[in-house]
């Protein structure tokens, strides 16, 4: 094994990690809405890193393949996701327009359990976490040799970890700008905007 090859591969799994992470999307959204809040931070982020860890790691081992070949399983998660995401669009919308959900705490707190299943929904109801990381990183993997292979999917990994602990911790700052209910207002309007255009994205993909 070539230490050169090995770390250009890691770095290429790091970048190409990220462009596929740091998008708008249903995960981000909820991740970023906790961190503001400070409200079960560590095991949202530790949900969607693990979460990553898994898909990855099939991806590169070739499971993508079988993604590839077995397409209802990609319908299947497609019609669960939109019907989710119209779900939880309706609740931000929800929290957007009444008084209850323009506190400074940007509405009533969330259960352990319910942020948790949350999560899970946002990342594995969603047809593009399978399509990125088992099929987009698994085909790129396939082009590197055994050992760089693994490099390659260490460094997505890494990636994911430091994108999901940037943005979960790193939410916290941006807390004094949501004193105001205004911004609360902004972000679940945002919020329902993006899961609602996601669902469609989905439906007619």
């Amino acid at each position: 094994m070539n230490a050169s090859s090995a770390a250009l591969a890691g770095i290429s799994g790091l970048g190409f990690g990220l462009s596929l992470i740091v998008a708008i999307g249903a995960q981000n959204a909820f991740v970023l809405r906790q961190g503001i809040r400070r409200e079960h931070v560590l095991p949202v982020v530790a949900v969607c890193a693990l979460s990553d860890v898994v898909l990855m790691t099939v991806g590169v081992a070739g499971f993508g393949v079988v993604v590839e070949k077995a397409p209802m399983l990609l319908t299947m998660a497609k019609y669960a996701g939109a019907a989710f995401l119209i779900g939880y669009a309706f609740l931000a919308a929800k929290r957007a327009f009444s008084a209850s959900g323009l506190t400074a705490g940007g509405g009533a707190p969330i259960a352990l359990g319910a942020a948790i299943t949350t999560c899970l929904a946002v990342t594995w109801l969603n047809p593009h976490a399978y399509l990125d990381t088992m099929v987009l990183l698994g085909s790129f993997a396939s082009t590197y040799a055994a050992p760089d292979r693994w490099f390659l999917a260490a460094g997505a990994i890494l990636g994911s970890i430091i994108w999901f602990v940037s943005l979960g911790f790193g939410a916290r700052l941006l807390a004094p700008l949501f004193a105001k209910p205004k911004a609360w207002r902004i972000l679940d309007s945002g919020i329902a905007f993006v899961m609602v255009s996601l669902a469609i994205g989905l439906l007619v993909s």
